[in-house]
């Protein structure tokens, strides 16, 4: 089970991040959640949001340039070492994280941690057999 991340170039100078975010609230599309990398001339923010559809039809329209990616949403237990041992688990398989990025649940006691590995099916398949749930675009975004 996959979900879909957007990714989206924007240029590193202030105000740019800004008003990336007002396009989306102007649309009334959710942000559920956001992880931003920069470089010296831009940067790319990976985002989930409750409506893919709509915001990259958006935000096309807009003239940013943005893709879509599947990555994984784990539910991981708000306790110490449950993060640990998921990457454990990865590890152990010879499965690399290429990025990692968090969500917080509607259930005070679980993150969604989205993840991105040099082996999505693998990895989805082995986090589940070993007991790991993995949550559904659905259920992200109404996390509320």
């Amino acid at each position: 089970m996959t979900v879909k991340q957007i990714s989206v170039f924007l240029e590193n100078q202030p105000g740019k991040l800004a008003e990336f975010a007002a396009v989306l609230s102007a649309q009334k599309i959710n942000l559920r959640a956001i992880s931003v990398a920069e470089a010296s001339d831009f940067g790319i923010a990976r985002i989930i949001v409750d409506d893919v559809f709509n915001a990259v039809t958006v935000l096309k329209s807009e003239g940013y340039i943005c893709s879509i990616t599947e990555v994984i949403a784990v539910e991981v237990q708000d306790e110490p070492g449950m993060l640990a041992n998921m990457i454990r688990v990865l590890g152990s398989e010879g499965i690399n994280i290429e990025y990692m990025y968090t969500i917080l649940g509607k259930k005070s006691d679980v993150a969604y941690m989205i993840i991105r590995t040099n082996a999505d099916a693998k990895a989805a398949k082995l986090l589940e057999a070993k007991g790991f749930k993995l949550a559904s675009q659905e259920a992200l975004s109404e996390s509320k």
